[in-house]
Formats: structure tokens, sequence, C-alpha cells
């Protein structure tokens, strides 16, 4: 298995903080955000490769912080040669990209750089053994949130049969993080999505492309979860992660 963290994004929402930062740097509890990542990814005893996409004017930063991790597993960075938020391959795109220049042909965890989550990663992918093609879920108390996000709606054995990004009257309470395992089958799919000119930004549109051919199942996720999308959650979360650190 191969995980990938995508990092090419330009957080323009949280300008001026991510002007000359790529938001996946950005520290939470003392340390950058994507350092969470890897350290859940670290734990997946079959991964045995992790790609980093960042774009042209991160790179370089990207390398310096490759230097300072420390994994076990092999550590890609791959810039995917964009400039601007104008010129973008967009997340899906992003995730093509890297199925083609790293040569991905294996199961592939995808997670998001700037997620942060406290469930066990190593659950999600015994989850993914069981079923297949999965993705991460969380409950929102109030349906009224999922309109900036998705919704999902999945069967008793947890297959999705319904996806829709930015829903207008959202029925349930669950949606679509930025956490993915694809087996080989979908992760060579991601070619044809693309040439037949579907959605190359938010990777939940793949979800809603890919059930109506594939069966993909959810994963209900424990604890808590951040989405950094903009300075009042990253402030949050860095104060809930800085009280951890100092609890330990």
């Amino acid at each position: 298995m191969k995980a990938l963290i995508l990092a090419a994004g330009y957080a323009t929402r949280m300008y001026p903080l991510t002007l000359n930062k790529a938001k996946p740097l950005l520290p939470v509890g003392g340390k950058p955000i994507i350092n969470y990542v890897v350290e859940q990814i670290e734990k997946v005893d079959e991964v045995d490769k992790i790609f980093v996409v960042t774009n042209q004017k991160f790179t370089e930063d990207f390398r310096k912080w490759a230097d300072t991790i420390k994994t076990s597993k092999e550590l890609v960075i791959i810039n995917d040669g964009t400039t601007s938020d104008e010129d973008k391959l967009g997340a899906i795109g992003d995730i093509d990209f890297v199925i083609k220049k790293g040569k991905i042909n294996d199961d592939l965890l995808i997670a998001g750089g700037d997620n942060l989550y406290d469930f066990d990663l190593r659950d999600f992918v015994e989850f993914f053994k069981k079923h297949g093609n999965s993705v991460g879920l969380y409950h929102l108390d109030n349906k009224e949130d999922l309109k900036r996000f998705n919704e999902i709606r999945f069967d008793e054995n947890n297959r999705i049969y319904h996806f829709q990004e930015k829903p207008q009257d959202p029925q349930t309470n669950y949606f679509a993080i930025c956490l993915y395992c694809y087996n080989r089958d979908a992760v060579k799919l991601f070619e044809k999505y693309l040439a037949d000119g579907n959605n190359p930004d938010a990777p939940g549109y793949y979800v809603q492309w890919l059930f109506k051919v594939r069966d993909v199942y959810g994963f209900p996720m424990p604890g808590t979860w951040y989405d950094i999308g903009n300075l009042q959650v990253y402030e949050q979360a860095d104060k809930d992660y800085t009280a951890r650190a100092n609890k330990k």
C-alpha cells in the first residue's frame, strides 16, 4: 500500500498566514499539522511509501521539512508544477498526477495534509481490508453544517448509496472527510474520471462518481476531527492540541 498526503493547495482563505507558508506546515501544538498525519500513517504497517504532493511555490519548504521528520517509510515530495490558485490542478488532478508520476500500481491511502483526527488510522485500514474502497466519515450534530461539506448515506453494511457535495437540503448527519482508501482497480479509474471531463477539484467528487460504478464503504470515525479551513478552526486546533501536549 502507498500513502498520499495532499498538500498542494494555496489556502487563500487563510491569508496572510498562508501567503508564504503552506497550510500543512503551520504549527499546531508545537509542530507542523502534517507531522500528525505522518505519525498516523507511520502506524500502518501496510504502507511502505508516503508521497506528499505540493506545488512549485512550497516544494523547497516541504523538502526541508522532510529532512526533519522521523519515519520508517520512504518519503517522496512531488511538485505538481503549479504556481498559484489560478493554475492549480485540483485535489483529484493532483492525485492522478502522483499516480502517474509515482507509477503507483497498488492500493492507495489518501489523506488531507490539513486534517487532524485522533482515532487510530490502523482501524480505518483494517476496515478497508475487510470491505474494499473506503471513505472516512464524520458525524455532525447539526445537519445544516453539512452544507459546507457534503452529505453521505450508507446502508446497514456501510455501503454508500448516496453522496452529494455541498448539499442544499442534507437528510443525514454524516459527511466524508479527506481520508480515503482505494484498491488498485479504483486507483486506475482516476484517469478515466478526469478523461470524461469530471470535476478535478474536491476529492469527494470522485467518490460521488465512483460509488455508481464500484462499491464504496463508509467508515464512521470516532473521536474529534479538525479541517483547518479558516483561521478560527486553526486557532482552536492549536489551542486544543497545545493543551493535550501540556498534559503529557
